[in-house]
């Protein structure tokens, strides 16, 4: 069945599998260099990474997944807010500063929305009350 989520989860484990001594070594053989690199293209580095390997764990999650996926999301993101408040402080640079400031208000809109969504879709399910005829309705 060529539409298998297995099927393509194993073949993106077997991919990252392959390519993990590349990286290895690359690491190894570049180490004396990397001091040269800016700790800016580092962390953008793995923020372009972070973003990849995200995107191929969502696209292989199936659909009866999705709801308990969007609750793990908000998890992260509450995570994501402590992480951001740390960064900001950590950081003494404006742009340091700006950057943890925009990244908690931005984790910070897609935890409400995200209980939002979660409160609306329980909300389906909830029993709707009928209501008793009133006295002057014909």
């Amino acid at each position: 069945m060529p539409g298998d989520p297995r099927r393509r989860s194993a073949s993106h484990v077997n991919r990252a599998r392959n390519l993990t001594p590349h990286f290895i070594h690359l690491a190894q053989s570049r180490s004396d260099t990397m001091e040269m690199v800016s700790p800016t293209i580092l962390n953008l580095i793995i923020f372009v990474l972070a973003i990849y390997v995200g995107y191929h764990v969502v696209w292989t999650v199936t659909p009866a997944l999705h709801t308990p996926l969007m609750a793990v999301t908000n998890a992260i993101s509450a995570i994501v807010i402590v992480g951001a408040m740390l960064a900001a402080a950590l950081t003494e640079t404006t742009l340091g500063k700006s950057m943890g400031v925009l990244a908690v208000a931005l984790a910070a809109v897609n935890v409400f929305g995200g209980f939002m969504v979660t409160r609306r879709m329980l909300e389906m399910f909830k029993k709707k009350d009928k209501k008793a005829p009133t006295a002057g309705a014909k």
